[in-house]
């Protein structure tokens, strides 16, 4: 069997930067299995398959692997694959819609940007599990995550400024050892509202180079403190990528570039 593939660069203009994506259009499913074992042979931070919806409810079903999990929301390969259908499956289009395990996701293009439409999960403070901030290498100012989001286990650590943000070197084998718990850093930027960096070593991702969920916490956080709705916002990984940002209502947006980088076939 011969399986289309791309790899997109995401939230970037150039390729080698933001946050590789492999993307795998189907016209039926895979098995579970088979969609995982390829995840893991790309060996990327995420692998996105779609599918034609047969639902009703939007224009593909979109699911999104680790090389280790399949994940509840991502917003790097949700990009590259919106950037990957209207380039070449629907260049006439102006918005399209995937359902996935987040519920109905829209993305739109607005000149050479493409925007997300993802939900808002406003974080609520918490107490830290044992031995965090020792796998962290330091504590940060609070802690936080999001009651009503799906992955309970996805921090948000804020710190006070981007310089602590660069200086984290965590302990990867101690952040694996805290079950599923992933955990993003952040702090008001230098030249942008906010940084952020994240580390997911229980979901086969030592540092993600750009986490578009993280900003379904991020943009209603920032949002909040700096009282604007319009954020810019930076991840300060070695690739670096910058997201234009929006609160809107219940809902965030977030926006970025896409670069095409790979196109081939995977032979099964």
């Amino acid at each position: 069997m011969r399986v289309p593939i791309y790899q997109i660069d995401a939230f970037t203009e150039n390729v080698f930067g933001g946050n590789p994506a492999a993307i795998c259009p189907l016209y039926s499913w895979l098995t579970d299995p088979t969609m995982q074992s390829i995840a893991a042979e790309n060996n990327l931070a995420e692998t996105a398959f779609f599918v034609p919806d047969d639902t009703g409810e939007a224009d593909f079903h979109l699911r999104w692997f680790t090389p280790a999990v399949e994940v509840d929301l991502c917003g790097h390969a949700t990009l590259a694959s919106a950037a990957l259908i209207f380039d070449d499956l629907m260049p006439d289009r102006q918005e399209i819609s995937f359902r996935t395990r987040s519920g109905v996701l829209k993305v739109r293009r607005d000149g050479d940007l493409y925007v997300m439409n993802f939900p808002s999960y406003p974080p609520a403070k918490r107490d830290a599990p044992v031995g965090l901030f020792e796998a962290l290498g330091t504590e940060p100012a609070a802690l936080y995550d999001a009651p009503q989001e799906p992955e309970r286990d996805r921090l948000m650590a804020v710190f006070e400024n981007e310089d602590q943000i660069r200086a984290l070197s965590p302990d990867f084998g101690a952040l694996k050892r805290l079950q599923s718990v992933s955990i993003m850093a952040t702090a008001p930027g230098w030249q942008v509202d906010f940084v952020s960096r994240y580390f997911a070593p229980n979901h086969g991702i030592d540092e993600d180079p750009v986490t578009g969920s993280n900003h379904c916490l991020l943009i209603p956080y920032w949002a909040d403190r700096l009282g604007k709705k319009e954020l810019l916002g930076r991840q300060i990984s070695a690739r670096g990528g910058e997201l234009k940002c929006s609160l809107k209502g219940d809902r965030v947006e977030m926006a970025g570039k896409a670069a095409r980088y790979l196109s081939g076939h995977i032979e099964i």
